[in-house]
């Protein structure tokens, strides 16, 4: 069959074709230019920063400024590492991040769904609690937290910045855990009861893989907000040796004369590179727990 006999067949009724056209668009045009614009400006700090990092101390005050450094200076990074010592905060930092993010996830998650699936006594008011906790400033809660923590003797340790998160994951993560888990199907949980599932097994096979998005969203505000996190270490941690990185970008910075400025701009760039690898790793199942728990503004 000729394509002119297959064009000149009666078409279904409801069915039209949708021709496109090629025409150009001014709007379309102008619109992306701004974005890319835009994008540019907006990555021109970083870029300024990886730049910085590469140079030495005069280089990077001289005038004019240049943006490429010459020669490259590669021994700032092995500096940052070895003489500050910055690999000891990127361990100690990591450290905290794994343990926050292990009982997080597995403490709200839990919670989540003891909200959302199991009926108990007072549950409606128990969840308005939870929720009312996040209407206090943390600055609130600094001074009675530093006084449980000294008499348990915790201070100087890393048990103060990752003990808590295990009692429960945090108000917020609960409640965005269990909009998600509100949108997944009753219907899955009572089959699987009427299989023999009990409420542990129905969690973790079917609540837990369905809420991958959701479990991703938390976990990438878990990572910031330890990886970010500079009063609680600055509150609990005295030895140097167990200073995360935000205290040791801090020890990089001293008087005028002293603060090494290459050093500084190669350990923020190590500091800076985790968070953006992590974002854009989760960038799809973030965008989707964001949108799916009804968080979109």
């Amino acid at each position: 069959m000729t394509a002119t006999n297959l064009l000149a067949r009666p078409r279904p009724e409801g069915v039209r074709f949708v021709r496109r056209r090629g025409k150009f668009s001014w709007w379309r045009a102008f619109t992306l230019l701004v974005l890319v614009a835009g994008a540019l400006l907006m990555m021109s700090p970083f870029v300024w920063l990886v730049s910085s990092s590469l140079k030495t101390q005069l280089q990077i005050f001289q005038f004019p400024p240049s943006l490429l450094p010459n020669p490259p200076v590669l021994r700032n990074y092995v500096e940052a590492l070895v003489i500050k010592p910055f690999h000891l905060y990127l361990r100690n930092t990591l450290v905290i991040v794994l343990l926050n993010e292990i009982a997080v996830l597995w403490a709200a998650s839990f919670c989540a769904y003891g909200f959302t699936r199991i009926w108990f006594p007072g549950r409606d008011a128990w969840f308005l609690v939870v929720l009312a906790t996040m209407m206090l400033p943390g600055v609130v809660m600094i001074v009675p937290s530093f006084v449980i923590f000294a008499r348990l003797k915790w201070i100087d340790s890393f048990l103060p910045l990752t003990a808590p998160a295990f009692f429960g994951g945090g108000a917020f993560n609960i409640f965005l855990l269990s909009q998600f888990f509100r949108t997944i199907p009753e219907e899955l949980a009572d089959a699987a009861r009427i299989d023999g599932c009990g409420e542990f097994s129905i969690y973790a096979r079917i609540i837990a893989p369905l809420a991958k998005p959701a479990l991703t969203t938390v976990g990438v505000f878990v990572f910031l907000g330890t990886w970010n996190d500079f009063m609680g270490p600055l509150l609990y941690l005295n030895t140097p040796d167990k200073f995360t990185v935000s205290l040791g970008l801090a020890l990089f910075r001293g008087s005028l004369l002293q603060t090494r400025w290459d050093l500084l701009m190669a350990a923020s760039v190590m500091t800076t590179l985790p968070v953006i690898i992590i974002f854009f790793l989760a960038q799809r199942y973030f965008v989707q727990g964001v949108v799916m728990t009804g968080l979109k503004g």
